[in-house]
């Protein structure tokens, strides 16, 4: 498993509580901050995916 895919899934994780607490107190900047977590964390999930895809194709696995 890719390092992108690790911090991909760390950073949605934030983003979600980040946007759930800026909903919950009204902070529409918080709330904010937490909808480009999430974003940037699927964006690095994609990342990592794709390295672990290059790996295994170079390694002659079929997994993907």
């Amino acid at each position: 498993m890719d390092k992108d895919r690790i911090k991909g899934a760390l950073n949605e994780a934030k983003g979600a509580v980040k946007k759930t607490v800026g909903e919950a107190v009204g902070n529409e900047r918080l709330e904010a901050e937490g909808h480009l977590d999430t974003v940037k964390g699927k964006a690095q999930g994609a990342v990592g995916r794709t390295k672990d895809a290059a790996r295994d194709a170079v390694d002659g696995k079929d997994r993907v």
